[in-house]
C-alpha cells in the first residue's frame, strides 16, 4: 500500500456537494471549519492486498456473529449496558429470529498501514455513515483524476442487491418508510438515507421517506404513523437502538416491535440484535474468546491491565464519532 499526496482540485468543494456530498466541511470546537472530505492524499493497493483485507473483514464478521451469539447465551447483556429486562429480551429474541428479519449492512473501522494485519478498531452495524462519499463522490474523483483506472468500490451495487435479497422479508403492501434525525444540522444523515432511498427504489422496493421527530403515535389504533396517518409497517431509521429504547416512546417501539414472523406491527432496520455489535464492549469480548487474535487490538472491559507501558484509549460503550474516547500515553495510570 503507498499513500501518495496530490493537489486538490480547484473545485473540488463545489464538485462534491453536486454529487451529494453536501457537508464537505466539519466544524471542529474551536469553531474552525476543516474539509470533511479530503482529497490531498490517496492509497493505492495492490490486488493481493485488496483481497486479504476481502479475507480479513469475512473472517471479522463471522468472529463477531460467534460473540454476538456467545452474549446472547451467557447473558452478558449487562456488560454492554443492557440493563433493561424488556430490551434485553427483544434483543434476544431478534438474535435469535434473525433470518427473519431484515439486514442490509455495517461498517467496520480498520487500522492498516500496509505492513501488518488490519486490525480491528470498532463495528458499526447499526447507523453506518459514510456511504454518500464512498459510493458517488469517491468514484467520480477517480474517474476525473484517473481515468482508466479501478478502485476497490462495488457498495452500490451491493446494497441494490442487499435490498433484492431482503425485499421477501418485507411486509407486503406497503412503503419501505426511511427515517432520518432533522437535528443533524450538517445534513449527513438525511443524506445519507436519501442515498439508501435511492438504492432500495434501484432495487424495486416502494419507498417513502420521513423524520424521526414526525413518526406519531395513533392512540386508538396503537401503531405508528407517518405525517398523514398513514400506518408504518416497516422503516429503516438511522437512528441508533440506544436511542430508540430510551427515548419517550421506546415503549411503544417495544410494544409494536415486529421481530420477526409479524409478531409486531412495525418492523425496523437495522434489527435490534445490532445492538450487539455496535457496541465498543463487543472488542473486549471478541479479545475474550480470540486472544491474541492478529486482527484484534488488546481489549478488557474493567481496566487496561497491561496496556498502561504501550499506551492505551478509553471508550465508552456507545457514542458517535469519536465522542468521549480518551488517548492515554505510555505510562499513564488507570
Amino acid at each position: 500500500m503507498e499513500r501518495r499526496t496530490m493537489e486538490p482540485r480547484p473545485d473540488w468543494q463545489q464538485t462534491v456537494e453536486e454529487q451529494g456530498l453536501i457537508y464537505p466541511l466539519t466544524r471542529y470546537p474551536d469553531d474552525s471549519l476543516r474539509p470533511y472530505w479530503d482529497e490531498s492524499a490517496y492509497y493505492v493497493f495492490s490486488l493481493e492486498e485488496i483481497e486479504a483485507l476481502e479475507e480479513v473483514v469475512e473472517d471479522l464478521h463471522r468472529m463477531c456473529l460467534a460473540a454476538a451469539g456467545h452474549i446472547v447465551a451467557e447473558d452478558r447483556f449487562a456488560d454492554l449496558g443492557i440493563t433493561d429486562p424488556r430490551v434485553a429480551r427483544a434483543v434476544a429474541e431478534a438474535w435469535h429470529r434473525r433470518a427473519e428479519l431484515p439486514s442490509v449492512y455495517g461498517r467496520f473501522d480498520l487500522r492498516y498501514d500496509g505492513t501488518g494485519p488490519a486490525r480491528l478498531l470498532e463495528y458499526n452495524a447499526d447507523t453506518p455513515t459514510s456511504l454518500v462519499e464512498a459510493a458517488s463522490p469517491q468514484w467520480f474523483w477517480m474517474e476525473n483524476r484517473f481515468p482508466g483506472a479501478d478502485q476497490w468500490n462495488s457498495l452500490h451495487e451491493r446494497l441494490i442487491d442487499a435490498w433484492k435479497k431482503q425485499a421477501a422479508l418485507l411486509p407486503p403492501g406497503s412503503p419501505l418508510y426511511f427515517a432520518y434525525s432533522s437535528a443533524d444540522e450538517l445534513g449527513e444523515d438525511m443524506m445519507t438515507v436519501a442515498y439508501l432511498k435511492e438504492t432500495a427504489e434501484q432495487a424495486g422496493l416502494a419507498t417513502d421517506w420521513i423524520a424521526m421527530e414526525e413518526i406519531g403515535w395513533d392512540r386508538l389504533s396503537r401503531r405508528f404513523v407517518d405525517n398523514r396517518l398513514r400506518f408504518i409497517r416497516s422503516v429503516f431509521k438511522l437512528y441508533p437502538w440506544e436511542w430508540l429504547t430510551t427515548d419517550r416512546f421506546a415503549d411503544h417501539v417495544l410494544d409494536t416491535l415486529d421481530n420477526g414472523g409479524g409478531t409486531g406491527s412495525t418492523l425496523w432496520i437495522e434489527p435490534a440484535w445490532k445492538m450487539l455489535l455496535s457496541n465498543k464492549a463487543l472488542l473486549a469480548i471478541l479479545w475474550e474468546l480470540y486472544p491474541g487474535h492478529p486482527n484484534l487490538l488488546p481489549a478488557y472491559l474493567d481496566g487496561p491491565r497491561d496496556l498502561p507501558s504501550e499506551g492505551w484509549v478509553a471508550k465508552p460503550l456507545l457514542g458517535r464519532e469519536g465522542a468521549g474516547v480518551t488517548i492515554h500515553e505510555p505510562g499513564s495510570p488507570p
